[in-house]
């Protein structure tokens, strides 16, 4: 029974081996398959240190190795089938390395002016598919590393290829990869792809390359499903509710004042009409007849005596 688990974890790793390259028809052993079978060879080695009966702790070990290395090998491979078919066309060669690594090669035809390190606008556009590759496969780090070829000196060339490695990975920082997981160094003329021995060699040594290395975590969910990036909705905005009505506000009713009237001064009644004063009626003196004198009686006629 502990040899049949043991088998059985080997021979399923081996039925799912067997894989065909779109692009080229051929078959080949995938790397999920690669990484099956080491890590179920890794881990039946971890499995036998626990002690017991180490037929079966290497079965149950080779098991969870198994599932572990696959899941990276699955999680890489599916990466870089994006990646081939996403950048055909582009000038940018994709390899795939029995270490999970994918490499992405950027030739200077592509990527930079003769002796500058500003990007090239087709460079932009492929590193524009290169982001968004990268951020649906989240759990790995990727190095940039700049190289030249042996024309100029060679610090001259270091800082060259340094700042070429630079601006890569600034822009891919800009384009929303996270910057911890870039990383970038330049190696000069150091490490030549083939001899600089003619101008079509040193055109191959003037390039950048990508190394993306999946970390532990590879694959580890969903069976190394590649991280789908979560679909933005559109955020609700609260709802806005017209606004009240806005009444005029009354202004307290304005009675118009009451008529003024011109003020009746009090009434001056004409005066009486003045009558031209009554003189006392000064009567006519009573006529002033003649005083009469008292009679002088004729005397007595004397008579002789």
């Amino acid at each position: 029974m502990k040899k049949k688990l043991l088998m059985l974890t080997i021979s399923s790793i081996l039925l799912t081996a067997c894989v065909t390259d779109p692009n080229t028809g051929q078959s080949s052993i995938s790397k999920a398959a690669i990484g099956g079978l080491g890590g179920a060879a890794v881990g039946a080695g971890a499995g036998t240190l626990f002690g017991g009966n180490d037929l079966k702790n290497a079965g149950f070990g080779a098991l969870a190795g198994a599932a572990v290395g696959a899941g990276i090998g699955y999680y890489m491979d599916s990466q870089e089938k994006e990646m081939q078919q996403s950048l055909q066309g582009t000038g940018v060669q994709v390899q795939r390395t029995a270490e999970n690594t994918i490499n992405l090669t950027m030739p200077d035809s592509i990527t930079f002016a003769t002796g500058k390190s500003t990007l090239t606008p087709q460079a932009q556009t492929a590193l524009n598919t290169v982001k968004t590759i990268l951020n649906q496969y989240p759990d790995s780090t990727i190095m940039v590393t700049g190289h030249t070829d042996d024309v100029g000196s060679d610090s001259n060339n270091q800082i060259l290829s340094q700042n070429r490695a630079t601006s890569v990975a600034n822009y891919l920082a800009q384009q929303g990869v996270n910057p911890s997981r870039l990383h970038k160094q330049g190696m000069g003329e150091s490490q030549p792809k083939v001899p600089n021995t003619s101008d079509m060699n040193r055109a191959q040594n003037r390039r950048v390359e990508l190394a993306i290395v999946a970390n532990k975590n590879a694959g580890a969910q969903q069976g190394a499903a590649p991280q789908q990036q979560q679909q933005s909705y559109p955020q609700q905005q609260p709802q806005s509710y017209p606004q009240q009505q806005s009444y005029p506000q009354q202004q307290p009713q304005s009675y118009p004042q009451q008529q003024s009237y011109p003020q009746q001064q009090p009434q001056g009644y004409p005066q009486q009409q003045g009558y031209p004063q009554q003189q006392p009626q000064g009567y006519p003196q009573q006529q002033g007849y003649p005083q009469q004198q008292p009679q002088g009686y004729p005397q007595q006629q004397g008579y002789p005596q």
